[in-house]
């Protein structure tokens, strides 16, 4: 049966600068990562840096969320063209890109994501996202809706972020607020006065840009500072912690 499917409503969502909630699925369990797409969150970031996660681990949680409503988000764990070309044959659509210092760096992980001319990324006539060749439209369209988002986590990054944001093809700028402040010399300090300046500084040029801009904060008082300083996509926790706070309280209840 051939198919006529290659929309990402999510990258469209971004470009309008629609406020977009998420969270982080770091445990690497499809049964995991079915439950968080059942809460209705707008995106789900799947880790491939942090967490013990790969090509195989990433394919049955793609098939768990494949009747949610949350946009399954892919963090590569490094920007490298091979592995960012897997991930895409697997069926990835959105894509953040980890430690992005340098407009060069930006150029590299949208090429890597577009078929040429525009990118160099390698082809394949049947893999998992084309439906194994069943969508007829996938070559003509998928250029155009592949997202990239890249983190500022260094102060490098945020000397260069104005240069970054303005990379024909990076749809967002994603805050890491713990490397960025290990970066800056207040390591686990992300609260620090001279952190919350220069992801300030980030919001506002994204913003200027015209790009989304977003962070991870999965404190709720965090998180709603962040929208209010401009966040348009926001991971507002992560199914590690989640688990391990909840299973901690509840053995709190009758251990101690």
């Amino acid at each position: 049966m051939k198919r006529t499917t290659c929309h990402n409503q999510f990258k469209q969502d971004m470009l309008a600068r629609k406020k977009l909630i998420g969270c982080w699925a770091a445990l690497g369990n499809p049964l995991s990562t079915e439950i968080l797409g059942l809460a209705g969150f707008d995106w789900l970031l799947l880790d491939g840096e942090h967490a013990t996660n790969d090509v195989l681990s990433f394919i049955p949680q793609l098939m768990a969320l494949k009747d949610s409503v949350s946009a399954p988000v892919v963090r590569p764990a490094w920007n490298d063209q091979v592995l960012i070309k897997r991930l895409l044959d697997i069926g990835f659509y959105n894509f953040l890109i980890p430690y992005v210092e340098t407009v060069e760096q930006a150029k590299l992980a949208v090429s890597y994501t577009r078929y040429p001319p525009e990118g160099v990324r390698g082809v394949s006539v049947s893999h998992r996202s084309n439906a194994f060749g069943t969508i007829t439209d996938y070559f003509t369209k998928i250029n155009q809706n592949i997202c990239v988002m890249v983190q500022i986590e260094t102060q490098q990054s945020v000397d260069n972020v104005e240069a970054i944001a303005s990379v024909e093809g990076v749809d967002g700028i994603f805050v890491g607020p713990s490397d960025l402040s290990a970066s800056l010399g207040h390591f686990g300090d992300p609260k620090h006065p001279e952190v919350q300046k220069a992801i300030k500084r980030v919001f506002d040029v994204a913003k200027n840009k015209g790009k989304a801009c977003g962070i991870l904060a999965p404190i709720e008082a965090d998180a709603r500072q962040y929208i209010e300083m401009g966040a348009t996509f926001v991971a507002v926790g992560n199914d590690l912690g989640l688990l391990r706070s909840s299973t901690q309280a509840l053995a709190d209840k009758f251990l101690k």
